[in-house]
């Protein structure tokens, strides 16, 4: 039996960062990873996929070039073999830095391996044996996969083995209308692919307020992109060298599908039930304000949670128990204030809530939007899709959420998180002076536009 003080199962975006600053200080502890340093923003999510969504923009702004009196001679190509390699690169520099600093921490042990609970401080990996009286669980979570007629005896594509393709698919039909799917259905329809969107519910991105999701509907279409929404009655069969998705509106054939319905917690083989860790009904393991398990010495960090989807919250899962344990701070979960960005090109930049959670909430509410047309860095650059949006409390002044579609729009919100962060009343910001030509010049103006709602 190894003894140590922290044992840290997964090597994502939480676990390893709070394993290091324990071992910076002397502590002994275990890291246990059963495939690959980073987890999934490294690997198969936010480096690889923002490579390539990179590489997908180069092109479409190439073949924009005359718009802007540049001459291109002939075709724009897409070499999907150096495109692949680029996101492999950047996957494996990222990877290696990890490897290099763990490293160096002497007392530090990266394990690889399948790590399952024997009980509450009892860790096994294959025939060793660990226990520590802190084990942080930090696992993750994959694509699921739908249970339709059919789809598992045709060949098909998650998030995570689209970006091993180095060949451009004919057609592409992605299943899930969501963050995902767009993500990619753009990013292979500018590499040159024809793209169809099957989606179940009503419109794209669901969670999104109305208006956003047809903007983002418009912008999909405007690149060429198929668009099925309402989508029922889903089943897929192999059909020579193509698949067939049959829907309730028809038949589809295409060459390869890719599934972006989701994701589900790596929680399933780790023995919780064992060690009397509580899961949900779908499979996430329930933490307190404080990211605590109900099992005393067991936190849960990251995407294995159902606390936060992206990197920055799993970050922050980090943070917070880090100034917990090791600071003497009391930060909450409950304290956060979410917020992410949808890669679709223009990018969606979101904080708080949507207008519709706003209203659902009872408070009076104000509300303010402007089209990117009128914002003078999307007309000089000839890319004027989408529009802004704010929503305020109107008793409290307080800002209760914001979208910003629209050229830059994921690096423009963050001045409206740090006032949200801040607590700053909304005419503070009116009363800024933004630098112009940007995005952010807008947000003042925004702001004085705010009307209440009847």
């Amino acid at each position: 039996m190894r003894e140590f003080d922290a044992i840290f199962i997964g090597a994502g975006q939480a676990g390893p960062f709070l394993a290091a600053r324990m071992a910076s200080k002397g502590r002994r502890v275990a890291l246990i990873e059963r495939k690959y340093l980073g987890g999934t923003c490294v690997n198969a999510g936010c480096m690889p996929t923002k490579t390539l969504v990179a590489s997908a923009r180069t092109a479409h702004v190439a073949r924009r070039a005359a718009e802007y009196g540049v001459q291109i001679g002939g075709d724009i190509s897409v070499e999907m073999n150096t495109v692949r390699a680029r996101a492999v690169k950047v996957t494996m520099d990222a990877r290696e830095g990890l490897r290099t600093w763990f490293e160096a921490l002497e007392t530090m042990s990266v394990i690889h391996g399948e790590a399952r609970f024997q009980d509450a401080h009892t860790i096994t990996v294959g025939h060793e044996k660990m226990t520590a009286p802190q084990i942080f669980i930090n696992v993750g979570a994959r694509p699921s996969i739908p249970d339709y007629p059919g789809l598992a005896d045709v060949p098909y594509l998650t998030s995570t083995s689209i970006i091993q393709l180095d060949t451009l698919p004919r057609h592409l039909i992605v299943i899930g209308g969501s963050y995902i799917g767009l993500e990619f259905g753009q990013m292979y329809r500018r590499f040159g692919a024809r793209v169809t969107v099957i989606e179940r519910s009503p419109r794209l991105a669901s969670r999104e307020d109305e208006d956003i999701s047809d903007a983002i509907a418009d912008i999909m279409r405007a690149e060429g992109i198929a668009i099925h929404t309402g989508a029922t009655g889903l089943s897929f069969r192999a059909t020579g060298g193509d698949i067939e998705v049959a829907t309730d509106g028809g038949v589809i054939v295409g060459s390869h599908i890719l599934v972006a319905t989701g994701r589900r917690p790596n929680t399933d083989d780790l023995g919780l039930e064992t060690a009397g860790v509580k899961m949900d009904e779908r499979g996430y393991i329930v933490v307190d304000d404080r990211l605590s398990t109900n099992v005393e010495g067991i936190w849960a960090l990251g995407d294995c949670n159902g606390r936060g989807a992206f990197t920055h919250t799993s970050y922050n899962d980090f943070e917070i128990v880090a100034a917990n344990l090791l600071d003497g701070a009391d930060r909450k979960l409950s304290d956060r204030i979410p917020a992410y960005a949808l890669y679709i090109d223009p990018p969606l930049g979101r904080v708080g809530m949507t207008e519709r959670q706003a209203r659902a909430s009872g408070r009076p509410i104000l509300v303010s939007t402007r089209p990117m047309s009128r914002v003078g860095r999307a007309v000089e650059k000839g890319e004027t899709q989408g529009f802004m949006k704010i929503v305020a409390d109107a008793d409290t002044r307080q800002i209760l959420g914001a979208a910003i579609l629209g050229i830059e729009g994921d690096e423009a919100i963050h001045g409206i998180i740090d006032a949200m962060n801040a607590k700053t009343p909304y005419p503070a910001l009116q009363w800024s002076v933004p630098i112009h030509p940007t995005v952010s010049e807008l947000v003042p103006t925004l702001i004085a536009d705010l009307k209440q709602l009847s």
